[in-house]
This record gives C-alpha cells, sequence and structure tokens, in this order.
C-alpha cells in the first residue's frame, strides 16, 4: 500500500486525468481486492474493467481497456479507483487476507474432489468456455498422436479471425490473441516433451509461416506478439535439439529461412544456434550454400548478414572485410564500418587506411557520412595530427555549410589555437551564401545561427538585418540584445504577437503571455510602462472573449 498515495496518482495520470478522475468516484463498483491487486468496474461513456497493481516490480501501475488506457496511459478511471481504494485504506488488510483465504480454500475444494467430480467440473467448464475446449482438444490429439488433428488445432489458434475486426487484430485486442497464439506454441513444446520432437519441428516451422502471415494484421505495440514469435523459435531449437534431424536438410532449411521472406525480424534464427545440433558435417554444409547465396547476389542485405556472421563467428577478421569490401557505399558508411572491425581486431593502422580511403572516395562531401568524418578526426587528434583534423573539418564545413558543422571546424580550430582565422574563412563563405539560399535550422539563415552560436549578438543582427532571418531567429536574437538593445527588441517582440492574437489555443495564448512578458521588461528598460498599460488594456479587450488567455494574464499579473 505504500506506493498508492495521492501524490503517485497524480504522477502517473497527470494533473488533467488525475482532475477528471474526481468525478468518477460514484462510477466505481464491483471492487475486488486480491493479494496485491485490485480489480473493479467504472462506469463511463461504457462500462471499463480496472485493474491497479498496488506492488508490482515498478511499483504502482494499472490498466484499464477504456481507448485511453488502452494505449499505455494512467487514466481517469485508474485514478477514481486508486482514490476508492485510498478511501477503504483501514480495510484494505483484512480484504487481501481474505483474498488469500478464498484462493486456499479454493485449492482445497479441489484437492478434495474426486476424480470422478474433477471430471464434470473441468466438462462443465468445456461446455462454457469455448477457448478452453480448443486448447484442451490441443492437447488431446497430441496425446493420442494424431498429428493432422494438432495441426488444425494449430491453424485454428493462430487464425486472426476471432480477433479481427475488418481483418485487421486492434491494440486492444492483441493481448489477447497473443494469450491465444502461446497456446499453440504451448502444444508444439509438449510434443517435444512426449517424444515427438521431429513432429514439433515440422509444426514449429509451419507456424512461423502462420505467424508471419498474421503479423501484418496485428497491432503489437507492446510487443506481446513478437514474444509469442521468440518463444516459437525456442520451441523449434529445443525440438532440433531433441529430434536430432538430418544435418544437411537442417542446414538448408536455416539457410532457407534466413534469406527468405519469413527472416523479417520476427521469427528471427541464428542458424549459430544450432551449431550443437548441425555438428560439423552440418556446419560445412551450412557454409557452402552461404558462400553460394552470397556469391549469387552480393548486394542482398539478409545475404551478406548471414555471411557476416558465419565469418566473425570463426574470427576470419580478414573474411568479413573483404564481404564489406565487396560492396562499398558511395557515402563511405561501409569504409567505417571497416574500419570498427579493423580496430576491435587491433589493426589500427590499416583502420586508418580504411576511413581516409572512404573520405577520398566520397563522390561528394557533403553526402559522406559524418560519423565517417567523426571518426577520422578523432583519431587524428589522438595521434596529435591536428592540422590534419581542422583540415577535414574545413573541407567538410564547406560542403555542408551546417551549423553543426561550423561548430565541429570551431571545435577543431580551438584545439589548435587557430579559430580566429579559420572563423574568418567560414563565415566568409555564410555570408556569401546568405543572399542566395537559406538552409538552416528551420529554414533561417546559417550566418545568422553561426554568428548567434559564437555569442555575437551584434554581428547577428546586422546579419539578420542585412540578409534576413527567420522568426525563431529574430525572437532569440531580441532575447540576447534585449538588455542593450531594448527598443530594438521591443519591434521584434510587437510584429511576432500580432499573429499570435488572430489564433486559439492553450499553446498559442502561453506564447503570446511570454511574448508580452519581454514586451512589458522592454517598456520598463525603456522607461515607457505607461505605453505598455495603454497597450495590454487594448490587447485585453480585443482578446476578451479568450477565456483561457485572461486567466493565464491575470496568473502572471498582465
Amino acid at each position: 500500500m505504500r506506493g498508492l498515495t495521492e501524490a503517485n496518482l497524480k504522477m502517473l495520470a497527470g494533473p488533467r486525468s488525475y482532475e477528471r478522475g474526481l468525478g468518477y468516484l460514484e462510477a466505481v463498483s464491483g471492487v475486488e481486492v486480491g493479494d496485491g491487486w485490485v480489480t473493479a468496474r467504472v462506469h463511463g461513456t461504457e462500462r471499463y474493467e480496472v485493474e491497479l497493481t498496488l506492488d508490482g516490480p515498478g511499483g504502482l501501475s494499472g490498466e484499464c481497456d477504456c481507448p485511453y488506457g488502452m494505449e499505455g496511459n494512467f487514466c481517469k478511471h485508474l485514478v477514481a479507483l486508486g482514490l476508492t481504494v485510498l478511501a477503504q485504506r483501514e480495510s484494505l488488510p483484512r480484504q487481501r487476507k481474505a483474498a488469500r483465504d478464498r484462493a486456499q480454500d479454493l485449492d482445497g475444494w479441489l484437492s478434495g474432489l474426486s476424480k470422478d467430480e474433477l471430471l464434470a467440473l473441468v466438462r462443465e467448464q468445456v461446455r462454457e468456455d469455448r477457448q478452453l475446449r480448443r486448447r484442451l482438444e490441443l492437447r488431446a490429439a497430441s496425446a493420442c498422436g494424431d498429428l493432422a488433428a494438432v495441426r488444425v488445432g494449430i491453424r485454428d489458434l493462430l487464425d486472426i479471425s476471432p480477433f479481427a475486426q475488418y481483418g485487421y487484430v486492434e491494440y486492444a485486442d492483441a493481448r489477447a490473441y497473443a494469450d491465444q497464439a502461446g497456446q499453440a506454441v504451448s502444444a508444439i513444446g509438449a510434443l517435444t516433451g512426449a517424444g515427438r520432437a521431429g513432429d514439433a519441428i515440422t509444426l514449429a516451422q509451419e507456424a512461423m509461416r502462420l505467424l508471419t502471415e498474421a503479423a501484418e494484421n496485428v497491432d503489437d505495440s507492446d510487443g506481446w506478439f513478437g514474444q509469442v514469435a521468440a518463444d516459437l523459435v525456442d520451441a523449434h531449437l529445443e525440438a532440433c535439439r531433441a529430434a536430432r534431424p538430418d544435418p544437411e536438410e537442417l542446414a538448408r532449411w536455416l539457410v532457407s529461412h534466413a534469406l527468405g521472406d519469413l527472416d523479417d525480424g520476427l521469427t528471427d534464427i541464428d542458424p549459430l544456434d544450432y551449431e550443437d545440433v548441425l555438428g560439423g558435417e552440418g556446419m560445412a554444409v551450412l557454409r557452402k550454400l552461404a558462400v553460394e547465396a552470397w556469391q549469387s547476389n552480393r548486394r542482398g542485405w539478409a545475404e551478406k548478414y548471414l555471411m557476416e556472421r558465419l565469418a566473425k563467428a570463426g574470427g576470419d577478421v580478414d573474411a568479413v572485410i573483404a564481404l564489406h569490401a565487396a560492396d562499398l557505399s558511395p557515402n563511405g558508411h561501409t569504409h567505417l564500418v571497416i574500419a570498427r572491425e579493423l580496430d576491435t581486431a587491433q589493426r589500427p593502422d590499416e583502420a586508418l587506411g580504411w576511413a581516409e580511403r572512404g573520405i577520398q572516395n566520397a563522390r561528394d562531401l557533403a553526402a559522406v557520412d559524418t560519423a565517417l568524418v567523426d571518426y577520422l578526426c578523432d583519431r587524428y587528434a589522438q595521434a596529435h595530427r591536428l592540422p590534419d583534423a581542422i583540415s577535414l573539418r574545413r573541407d567538410h564545413f564547406g560542403a555542408r555549410r551546417t551549423l553543426l558543422a561550423y561548430q565541429q571546424l570551431r571545435a577543431a580550430a580551438r584545439a589548435a589555437d587557430c579559430w580566429p582565422a579559420e572563423r574568418e574563412g567560414a563565415l566568409a563563405l555564410l555570408r556569401a551564401d546568405a543572399g542566395r539560399r537559406q538552409q538552416g535550422w528551420y529554414g533561417g539563415s546559417v550566418l545568422v545561427d553561426a554568428l548567434l552560436d559564437d555569442k555575437d549578438v551584434d554581428a547577428a543582427w546586422e546579419a539578420a538585418t542585412n540578409t534576413g532571418a527567420d522568426d525563431r531567429q529574430w525572437l532569440t536574437l531580441a532575447d540576447q540584445a534585449r538588455a542593450a538593445r531594448p527598443a530594438d527588441a521591443l519591434g521584434v517582440y510587437l510584429r511576432l504577437t500580432e499573429p499570435l492574437t488572430k489564433q486559439t489555443g492553450n499553446a498559442v495564448y502561453e506564447e503570446l503571455v511570454s511574448l508580452l512578458l519581454s514586451i512589458r521588461d522592454c517598456h520598463r528598460r525603456l522607461g515607457t510602462p505607461d505605453e505598455f498599460t495603454t497597450y495590454l488594456t487594448a490587447l485585453r479587450a480585443g482578446q476578451k472573449r479568450k477565456r483561457n488567455l485572461m486567466r493565464l494574464l491575470d496568473q502572471h499579473g498582465l
């Protein structure tokens, strides 16, 4: 109970949902207290099932099947239940003890039933619960060795139709479908445990195809379906270890799976996990098939990845490098991958050579992988080759002309104590650009951004005046120049305020209030507070219908 407090409810829900939850206290019914959990029904637009976990591993948490709750939010219905429980906190320990006692009583009662009585109880539940009946039918078919019936049962469990509206399993139904699909995986695992691992292999491979087909039509935002797929992969490996299938046949299936449509990340299988099953003979076939596949499609991602895994597993760095070198990307990214592999193999000189080759071979330095530039500059700095680092940063900035490239050039030049000279050259390029193109953050002038980043406010203001700037940059300029140039800043704030008075919405109102506070400060610095009073009075008169805005103005003393 320590985690269940009003403060925690407000923190989890947020102020808005918490306030709304206060209005639902009378809508809570059917409260049931268990050992560490509380469930209830809350009547809103519809009747919702709500559950609070009081002392789980992550502390207080909850689930609700309302649309907002199904998105993973701590909703107003959970708040209402939490506050209801808090109001009954004195009786909660007694209720939790009663829940434990009921569970023990149920277990004791079941343990005392005869076989015939238990059978009658199970048959009654099977008649009432269709899903239970299907699961038990599947277990019965498995126990009887009826592979055809087991196959049909697994197909039924993996069928999305009972959960899908318009052919798609929505988020709200994904958990239930995943639970049902998990029963199919359990049945396959049970076959292995019953000494029928060969059948389990066959059905696991078929189930992988069915899961992949279903995945396109399931909202798996919470990963339940993905976990079922991972469990299925584990069940297949366990079955292979138990059945010891033909190594060559298994190797061919593994390669086909890795390179085929099923290798979509859902039922992702690492063939090396099967090394103990394949043995030397199977691994030789696996490598042979992988090489053949790669040689016939050197640009194929799956073929390349499989070859890379096999080469790394064998500790063959040169094979990994040759694999990447066969398909070098024009932006230098592959050169960087090779360089890092060589660094891992403690071959730094070769790594540096490959990285430099990536820059030399790049057709367009503006499009080169920036991580490659960063890698080389770091290596140059470590080797005390600062002129080389500055030269590369200078060339990269000249090609890209972005604020980030400017900042990186500045950092390299400062390390070598030569920033003033480099800065003049960089700013000259940006000034030449300023009149003919805008490619900075949000479309503003990179020249203005660079000067602002240098804290050169006067130069930035001059550049903005001469070559233009966007509203974001003008606002930053006004904020930074307000103390020294209040009249200029005031003009900016007034211009930015005008369009906001024609818009609505809380975000707009907050922005407007922020500007008004800045306008008031400018008038204070200029010694014209009466002008601000007149301006604000007129603005309030024109905006009086916007109640939220009026409330915000009052809160800020405007």
